[in-house]
């Protein structure tokens, strides 16, 4: 017989129907007994009577957790979840679980585990409808992002995550063995996309991995994560990066809000915005002064600390009735040496972009001009032969662009609320976890 997926089972009421999934919760009562069954779209309460002796024993038998396949008929019952049950007429046991779980599944025990123990079984802690909800928001998340930039003409990109040299600061490096020399696990695929410009694709995005060998131990920071990442050609400035990405931004919010807004606002309690007038610009210098006067102290002279990125959230929201506010023109001094500075200033074209207080993504409009990255280079102190192979790219004509690095990790964690990344992130890997 085929299978039915739980969130089908109501429209086939009056139907006998095959169900499989696991076993959620076990109630036994008397002459009856009660199997809340899960599968990947939902639960569904299942009863079986004792005058059907075989399937009524294996609930008897059965331990929370295992994979079981049911038959049974689909009938309405206004007492039961959602209005419908199934009766069961056969159950067959698929996988048996051992009786004593090591981390609860059900949601209720949630916060009885401490978040480090739940990492160790992962695996079981992504059954919980919670967890799976925020995968089926992410893979709707990369569908919209892909979809929409290809819409508008971007091409998908795969650069390799083996270099020979750092694309930023060499100094969060994970380096390699490779053959008869080193090699470092790529920080931001930034060096293709900019050689994508000068093959003249002129617009290019990837989603891949991204290694950072940063020593931090916040709620916001990993050491390998997934990136999102776009490079575009013939820009005026930074500004039309950032026209690109909000566009983007709202796109991805209107679609998954039409998808999974309700389950959101019930799972999450989370009624998700969708952003209805463009994000506020602040520059860098009228960032500092809105939070000397919020009485925010001033750690970073040439970026934000979190607790400013904090701060300056709370100020767009109250100001703007903003989710989201664009920082932009960062000193040079704080940025990479590709960043494009203005002519006679030491404010370079670029911006970070927050959601609600925390760091979401990193742009600018690079320097594309030859003798302007040499210059660059040399204010930088870097070594012009480690990155030999990228000044190339511009030694025969580039045009002007600009791009971005996105942490969609950290977009799902203030899309639905959560509180750390990790809980956002699939298999989490930070400077002491190295497993599962």
């Amino acid at each position: 017989m085929e299978r039915t997926y739980i969130k089908d089972v109501k429209t086939n009421a009056g139907k006998t129907v095959s169900l499989s999934g696991f076993a959620q919760t076990i109630r036994k009562q008397g002459g009856i007994a009660f199997l809340i069954l899960r599968d990947i779209t939902g639960t569904v309460q299942t009863l079986v009577l004792k005058s059907n002796a075989v399937a009524f024993q294996a609930v008897q038998d059965l331990s929370i957790e295992s994979v079981v396949t049911i038959t049974g008929l689909s009938k309405e019952n206004t007492q039961a979840p959602n209005g419908i049950e199934v009766l069961i007429d056969t159950l067959e046991i698929l996988s048996q679980a051992e009786p004593e779980l090591p981390i609860p599944v059900d949601e209720k025990g949630e916060s009885e585990t401490n978040l480090d123990t739940r990492l160790d079984w992962r695996y079981l802690d992504l059954r919980k409808e919670r967890n799976t909800l925020v995968f089926k928001v992410w893979s709707l998340m990369d569908k919209v992002f892909t979809d929409y930039l290809s819409e508008k003409g971007f091409i998908q990109i795969h650069s390799p995550k083996l270099m020979a040299a750092a694309s930023e600061s060499g100094a969060e490096l994970f380096e390699v063995k490779y053959f008869d020399r080193k090699a470092y696990l790529a920080q931001s695929p930034q060096f293709y996309k900019q050689m994508a410009m000068a093959a003249g694709f002129e617009k290019v995005f990837e989603i891949g991995p991204v290694f950072r060998a940063d020593p931090s131990f916040t709620s916001r920071h990993n050491t390998e994560f997934t990136g999102y990442d776009l490079e575009l050609s013939f820009i005026k400035d930074h500004h039309d990066v950032m026209d690109v990405e909000e566009s983007t931004i709202v796109e991805i919010i209107t679609q998954i809000k039409k998808v999974y807004g309700d389950q959101i606002k019930s799972v999450f309690k989370r009624d998700l915005p969708i952003p209805s007038s463009r994000f506020p610009r602040i520059p860098f210098a009228e960032a500092k002064e809105i939070l000397k006067g919020m009485g925010i102290k001033n750690e970073k002279p040439a970026d934000l600390s979190p607790e400013e990125e904090k701060g300056i959230g709370e100020y767009a929201k109250e100001k703007f009735g903003s989710e989201f506010v664009f920082i932009v023109d960062y000193p040079f001094k704080g940025r990479a040496f590709y960043s494009m500075k203005y002519d006679n200033s030491d404010l370079s074209k670029t911006f970070d972009l927050l959601w609600n207080g925390l760091e979401i993504t990193s742009g600018a409009q690079r320097e594309h001009r030859y003798e302007n990255l040499k210059q660059n280079i040399k204010e930088k102190g870097v070594d012009e032969e480690s990155v030999r192979d990228y000044v190339n790219y511009f030694r025969y004509g580039c045009p002007p662009h600009g791009g971005l690095g996105a942490g969609p990790s950290r977009m799902i964690m203030k899309m639905l609320g959560l509180d750390n990344i990790r809980e956002a992130t699939y298999i989490y890997r930070g400077v002491k976890r190295l497993t599962p």
